[in-house]
């Protein structure tokens, strides 16, 4: 579960794939493998490299993943943080240079008005490149998203009405459609992804994302209680429990989870918080309207697997048994 980066070189990509076929024939304890149980081990291994060789260049634009384990886990006392899948996290917030790498290859985020507000009618306020990106909307972070997923602002994940030149209307969500149809469906974290990645450590929970019941030191580990007067630049403070940066401060976070009827959850805090560290800890909650665009708050991505790939892996380790 620590930080680390999933892209290999060629060479490295070979030599996991031969590996991974040797791990097999090791399990099998040396017997020959039915042509079935070799073709549909081989897919896992030829799919498990392609994952780790995809995750950091995604159509050009580059982010960096942490895998967020322990599949099953139970939900901490405030009710939140149960996930029972395997996925990955951005190991930072979304940069402006990300998100201008996305405009400029897809278009600027763009749609219908929602219950008569704009969401498309701002830009980052911060502006520098390794800066998280800022005066980002629900419906525009989405879009991000779907970018990352098919290559259209209005396929993906969340569904549109319209085309990547106006997606029009947004419809509604559908991961498992996206993921099947792509492969790997890149999304707005939910409130539980969102909350384990930053607070559980693989055995519990904790209070603040450094794994402590400690707030962390401001200016140092995280960005808050105005000590620099704006977003800091990515990467800049101290690494969290699960291999994070700023999930405590800089910027608040979108959520793919509901508040209520009008709202989408944030999380996190920001670097315009106080210093007593509340808005940085697991209970605290917020909201924002889907629309809104505030210079404190921005994003993170996560990526969740097709379903059919954890099928495939399963089905594999059924047969192997069959077979000894």
């Amino acid at each position: 579960m620590s930080g680390q980066g999933f892209c290999c070189s060629k060479s490295v990509c070979q030599y996991r794939y031969a590996l991974c076929v040797s791990q097999i024939n090791n399990l099998l304890g040396g017997r020959k493998m039915r042509k079935s149980i070799l073709v549909v081990m081989m897919v896992v291994c030829v799919m498990a490299i392609t994952n780790i060789a995809s995750a950091e260049i995604i159509r050009g634009i580059d982010i960096d993943f942490v895998t967020i384990g322990n599949a099953g886990n139970a939900a901490d006392t405030t009710g939140y943080g149960a996930v029972d899948y395997e996925y990955k996290i951005g190991k930072y917030e979304v940069t402006n240079a990300q998100w201008n790498a996305f405009v400029s290859a897809a278009g600027a985020p763009t749609g219908n008005d929602h219950d008569g507000w704009d969401p498309y009618d701002n830009s980052a306020y911060h502006t520098g490149a390794q800066q998280p990106t800022n005066g980002v909307s629900w419906y525009e972070a989405i879009q991000f998203c779907n970018y990352l997923t098919s290559g259209d602002k209005s396929l993906g994940v969340y569904q549109f009405s319209g085309n990547n030149i106006n997606p029009g209307d947004f419809l509604g969500i559908d991961r498992e459609s996206a993921a099947s149809a792509y492969g790997i469906a890149y999304v707005i974290p939910t409130e539980d992804e969102w909350y384990k990645a930053a607070y559980y450590s693989g055995s519990g929970y904790s209070t603040y994302a450094n794994g402590t019941g400690v707030a962390p030191t401001a200016g140092v580990d995280t960005n808050y209680d105005w000590v620099i007067s704006a977003p800091w630049n990515i990467g800049s403070g101290t690494e969290e429990q699960n291999g994070t940066f700023d999930m405590m401060g800089n910027v608040w976070e979108w959520n793919e989870t509901f508040f209520d009827s009008s709202s989408r959850g944030i999380r996190g805090g920001s670097y315009t918080d106080g210093g007593d560290g509340i808005t940085l800890a697991s209970d605290y909650r917020n909201r924002e309207d889907m629309y809104d665009e505030g210079s404190n708050a921005g994003f993170r991505v996560a990526s969740v697997p097709e379903p059919a790939t954890l099928l495939l892996f399963a089905s594999g380790a059924v047969m192997l048994r069959r077979k000894r």
